[in-house]
């Protein structure tokens, strides 16, 4: 049986066009998240291996829809040919049923863990470049150095700490990190 699998980021986007090319390649079945890649928790994934059988064909329409790294990905595939299920991308042509279909899917593993390794690079310069300017990373802190001050002040002189966090409108945990 031919299952398919889409996915699109945010409710905002639409997966009509990946379902349209789904149905167009004979799924049967379809299974759709809304989530980030990034996020682990796709319950409709998790769903859709589930309901894969030995001789099944699980049929995306690009593989970033199904894995955001190729560890990810190389692990799904994995799993699928232990299980005796084939993989099938429609937009690389990636079909694992046949030599060349498993051949392209190494190059394009190869070619997006490149990708990747270059943005990663081009981050971490970018960071490097800000940093270098004087610009700090990171969340501001939500106390004033005069703030900190003054929690340690009232703190010494006797004040609970949930009653100080609750002066300076912060949680306990942040007038502790700031305080220590």
């Amino acid at each position: 049986m031919k299952i398919g699998y889409c996915r699109v980021s945010t409710d905002d986007q639409n997966p009509d066009l990946q379902l349209a090319a789904l149905k167009r390649a004979g799924c049967k079945r379809i299974f759709t998240d809304k989530a980030s890649g990034a996020t682990a928790e796709r319950q409709r994934l998790k769903k859709c291996i589930a309901a894969l059988n030995p001789g099944d064909v699980l049929i995306v329409w690009k593989t970033d829809r199904l894995a955001r790294s190729l560890s990810d990905l190389i692990a799904l595939l994995d799993e699928l040919k232990v299980r005796r299920v084939a993989f099938r991308s429609l937009t690389e042509s990636i079909d694992t049923t046949t030599a060349t279909g498993r051949a392209m899917w190494q190059m394009i593993g190869v070619l997006a863990e490149l990708e990747r390794s270059l943005i990663k690079e081009r981050t971490k310069a970018g960071r490097a470049a800000a940093m270098a300017r004087g610009i700090k990373m990171g969340r501001k802190n939500l106390l004033s150095s005069k703030q900190v001050q003054h929690a340690r002040k009232l703190i010494d002189g006797g004040e609970y700490p949930d009653e100080v966090a609750a002066l300076l409108k912060v949680s306990r945990s942040t007038l502790y990190r700031a305080i220590k």
